[in-house]
């Protein structure tokens, strides 16, 4: 397991999607975009449109570290009509491995899928009632086992930094944050 995949539908959220992947390539996670689609390119929510690394079909995720859900409206529910996608997800969850989804994607994929059950959670505000069975969370980013939420656009690099610390450590993503100037290692302190 040496690479995460981020998944990609028509009408993603533009910065949920390229403030992961930058930033998990900053720390070294190899990380792959991934078109559900039946071509590479793909038109985010905000019309946008960027070249996935691969293609759905054409891709073994048995190597996978992380699932990530960027959110998005119809992206998230794009993603959650998805059927390979959602069988994956059950499987690398119920496996006990890593999942990321951010925005409405915790809450329109994750959720139905009991993925959540149980489990502290956050999502875009106003969606919390799609998630009945989840603890809702407080914060804009929550870790909860193997499954890290995050509510929106603007966590969007906490969210990263989330994944790149269960992954590689608190220090790297301190690493990272300071690269970003969103941490000062004279102060040991986040701006935020």
């Amino acid at each position: 397991m040496n690479t995460s995949y981020l998944f990609l539908a028509t009408g993603f959220e533009d910065m949920e999607a390229i403030a992961t992947i930058d930033i998990l390539r900053r720390a070294g996670i190899e990380v792959k975009s991934v078109s559900i689609t039946d071509t590479k390119e793909v038109t985010s929510a905000h019309g946008i449109t960027i070249t996935a690394d691969v293609l759905f079909d054409e891709t073994d995720f048995s190597d996978a570290i992380w699932l990530i859900l960027p959110g998005g409206l119809p992206g998230a529910t794009n993603l959650a009509a998805c059927k390979p996608l959602t069988t994956l997800l059950t499987e690398h969850n119920r496996a006990g491995r890593n999942i990321a989804a951010i925005c409405a994607s915790p809450a329109v994929v994750l959720a139905p899928l009991g993925i959540l059950d149980g489990r502290e959670a956050v999502c875009y505000p106003g969606f919390e009632g799609k998630m009945p069975n989840a603890k809702k969370g407080f914060t804009p980013v929550v870790t909860d086992g193997n499954i890290i939420t995050a509510n929106g656009p603007a966590s969007a690099v906490l969210f990263a930094l989330s994944i790149v610390a269960k992954t590689k450590g608190e220090e790297i993503a301190r690493e990272v944050a300071e690269g970003l100037l969103l941490y000062n290692s004279k102060c040991q302190n986040y701006y935020f």
